[in-house]
């Protein structure tokens, strides 16, 4: 038989567990973000007509991964710093989504909070 200071010691260690595990850590990383992103780069630089297939595959794949928010914030942001170093046509970028077939529920801007 289990003596009741060892479940008391496990259900004390899952607390402090639960307790100290924050409680939405983004799943997705920068790094996939970019990833997702690089095929689109030309594009977004002087591009003409629509996208390569490989940049809307990218996007849908981040909007596929980003499921939380802390996803999605964390996407956000990872786009609007790699931005700030390509410095695409905000026409093109602006449009992007739209001209891949993804709805998205904000309007891409070098400005959107990232936070909401």
């Amino acid at each position: 038989m289990i003596s009741p200071s060892v479940v008391a010691a496990a259900m004390a260690a899952l607390m402090m567990f639960l307790l100290l595990t924050p409680p939405s850590e983004a799943a997705i990383s920068c790094s996939d973000v970019i990833k997702d992103l690089r095929p689109c780069v030309s594009y977004l630089m002087n591009g003409t007509g629509k996208p390569p297939a490989a940049c809307c595959s990218g996007i849908s794949a981040i909007q596929a991964s980003a499921s939380t928010t802390a996803d999605k914030q964390a996407a956000c942001n990872c786009i609007k710093s790699a931005s700030k170093q390509i410095n695409p046509s905000p026409q093109l970028a602006q449009a992007l989504p739209a001209n891949c077939g993804i709805t998205l529920p904000f309007t891409v801007s070098p400005n959107v909070d990232c936070s909401k």
